[in-house]
């Protein structure tokens, strides 16, 4: 079975075929920095982190670029507010985006450019947009004809006559058409700005996308993805502008990840229901965060909640402690032991056929779930060959690494919620009469320095002396 992948651009699921052979240029938009990340920023970062992680698994090379906005209207609302600059505000909150991804095991792009770091290519884009007439000055501000680009609403699938205007595009007399969009903005009193041919002032929203591909990754590429939400306006919007100017197609291939809903409704300011990720992954472990970002198929929406999230402790619990389980049966064996390549190629063959069908990664985590019911039958045999389980172990790991998920112990303390779903695993353990299993969680969380205690009211638990 070959990869394929949905295209937004028409709807359906193609092959993937790159521009280059086992090469994949891919941009991905990023956050606009005036604030901590949350969930939904969250969702697309891990989603095409893990896509890229498995295009580099099937032996592509991927140029992975994804930007920062780091100068328009919240920015510098932001820098009023705070009375510090916008470069202060861009620097701090780009710092805590790569925190918060960091410890949701999201990895460097190739490059993250920047808006205010890509003004000379930005502001040369525009004029030649000028120079063929898809773009006028109009008292400072640049606009686009959009009406001029005869394809405008192939990629949101709606007829120019039928688009009202949506997030980011403002009514204005100074347009000829109420749906031209802003290019370039003229400088207001007090506002960080940039010298260019049309006066002081700073980019549009969507121009820098469209310089930034050109720049880095060229005039076509092979995958632009982002959350739905930046279908139209924005998406559309770089099309107009990138394939005006260049005259051939701008992305192959048009990703978008579906919303994520909070308790079954949709997450909003006003509603007072943003969760941060800053925030949430004080709470939860970022590694149970991924996995539960990953456990429902990308471009299908997600709800979110705590129940939902303790449900995902308990679930990423079973993977680290059939993880754990291994590591310890084979604790006393030659490192170097040879796996079975015939067990784990049993698992290698259906993950591969999840992720090639649209990168299904909910089917891909099944599979995991797969090596472990194995794995631990494999375990509660005595006879079970350290081949054998040395290959559980390789597949279990190699498939969960490719979804970003690190099964290892790190080097922080286990968390409340991590202990309570061992705890209930070994339970359950010892009610099947699994003793080996129960008496392995006992031992994994001592050595994380978690006391258990069995009372004829159930199990209680402390923290032992650090």
């Amino acid at each position: 079975m070959s990869l394929k992948v949905y295209n937004t651009l028409t709807r359906k699921k193609e092959p993937f075929k790159p521009i280059e052979d086992h090469k994949v240029r891919m941009y991905v938009c990023g956050p606009t920095v005036y604030n901590y990340i949350h969930i939904g920023n969250a969702r697309p970062a891990v989603v095409f982190d893990t896509v890229r992680r498995y295009f580099e698994y099937r032996g592509y090379i991927v140029n992975y670029v994804s930007n920062f906005t780091d100068v328009d209207d919240r920015l510098i609302n932001a820098s009023k507010e705070r009375h510090i600059s916008v470069p202060e505000i861009a620097d701090q909150f780009i710092k805590a985006y790569k925190e918060d991804t960091s410890a949701l095991n999201v990895r460097t792009a190739t490059i993250h450019p920047r808006a205010t770091e890509t003004m000379p290519e930005i502001i040369r884009f525009i004029s030649k947009l000028v120079d063929a007439g898809y773009a006028y000055e109009s008292g400072g501000d640049v606009y686009f004809r959009t009406r001029k680009f005869q394809e405008y609403g192939k990629l949101s699938h709606q007829s120019i006559d039928d688009l009202k205007s949506g997030a980011r595009i403002e009514i204005d007399e100074s347009k000829e058409d109420p749906l031209d969009f802003a290019l370039w903005k003229a400088a207001k009193p007090g506002e960080i700005k940039w010298e260019s041919p049309w006066g002081d002032g700073r980019p549009g929203w969507h121009i820098e996308c469209s310089a930034m591909v050109e720049k880095y990754l060229g005039d076509t590429i092979d995958i632009h993805a982002g959350g739905t939400d930046l279908t139209f306006p924005h998406h559309e919007n770089e099309i107009a502008q990138s394939e005006a100017l260049h005259h051939q197609t701008m992305a192959n291939y048009w990703l978008h990840n579906g919303h994520i809903q909070i308790n079954h409704e949709k997450m909003s300011k006003s509603i007072g229901n943003v969760i941060l990720v800053h925030d949430l992954i004080k709470k939860f472990d970022p590694q149970v965060v991924r996995f539960f970002i990953l456990s429902v198929q990308y471009r299908h929406p997600i709800n979110f909640s705590d129940t939902l999230l303790n449900d995902a402790v308990q679930a990423f619990g079973r993977l680290k402690t059939a993880n754990y389980n291994l590591n310890h049966r084979l604790k006393q064996a030659d490192l170097s032991i040879e796996a079975n390549e015939k067990i784990a190629e049993n698992y290698r063959k259906p993950f591969i056929e999840a992720m090639d069908d649209d990168f299904n990664t909910a089917n891909a985590i099944a599979v995991l779930f797969d090596i472990v019911r194995d794995a631990n039958i494999a375990l509660q045999s005595e006879t079970t060959s350290e081949h054998d389980l040395a290959a559980y172990l390789q597949v279990l790991s190699e498939l969960s690494g490719v979804l970003g998920l690190e099964l290892e112990e790190g080097s922080d303390s286990i968390l409340d919620s991590e202990v309570e779903a061992l705890i209930n695993k070994r339970e359950e353990a010892r009610k099947n009469r699994n003793f080996a299993v129960a008496d392995s969680i006992r031992d994994q969380l001592k050595e994380a320095g978690i006391i258990l205690e069995d009372t004829p009211q159930g199990v209680r638990w402390k923290r032992g002396q650090e």
